[in-house]
């Protein structure tokens, strides 16, 4: 009971930092910026993808979905030229009338945030770590795994900025360190039965 105590107050901790992360520091907007003339951009996209939501890369290696495999690498041994001469990215594309659901958002995001807090908690009460130093250190390293695992591919792969991926891999490893901090108070003082 106090596994799934200490999981839901961390979740609910790590909820209220990454809000204040994301809505009173400028970490939720690292790195990320407003398009000029978008109504522009978007009036091209809207031509050109129209309904198709989607994830897209550009510039594209060109060939159709149903490429062989000798298709593709022939397209890949394009692709430096591709991106030398043309703009590159991804871009992330809603067809228009996506509803902004702000409390739907929300809510997923507390839900992934408690899951994660549970879950990582459940992992810390399977060790035999009784220090209060230990077991905030175990969830931390357990935060900057967590960070790691798809920011620094995204930097690595799709050019994320430096200064967006750095402030997002803050907010989770921060998120997991007050989790720690909240186990290592609630959690059992001795060391579980072999």
């Amino acid at each position: 009971m106090k596994i799934l105590l200490a999981g839901i107050l961390g979740g609910i901790v790590m909820f209220i930092w990454t809000s204040v992360a994301h809505m009173a520091l400028p970490l939720g907007e690292a790195g990320i910026r407003e398009i000029s003339n978008e109504s522009a951009l978007l009036s091209a996209m809207q031509s050109n993808i129209g309904e198709q939501t989607g994830l897209y890369i550009f510039p594209g290696p060109g060939v159709g979905k149903n490429a062989t495999r000798q298709e593709k690498n022939e397209a890949m041994k394009h692709m430096g030229e591709k991106m030398a001469a043309n703009p590159s990215g991804l871009l992330m594309y809603h067809a228009p009338g996506r509803p902004f659901t702000l409390g739907k958002w929300l809510g997923t995001e507390f839900g992934t945030e408690l899951l994660e807090a549970i879950l990582v908690v459940f992992l810390l009460a399977q060790t035999r770590i009784v220090s209060f130093a230990g077991r905030v250190g175990f969830v931390l390293v357990a935060g900057i795994l967590a960070a790691i695992t798809t920011n620094v591919s995204y930097w690595n792969w799709y050019g994320f900025p430096c200064v967006y991926t750095a402030s997002y891999m803050l907010i989770q490893i921060v998120g997991f360190f007050l989790v720690g901090i909240v186990a290592a108070l609630l959690l059992p003082k001795r060391a579980p039965a072999a």
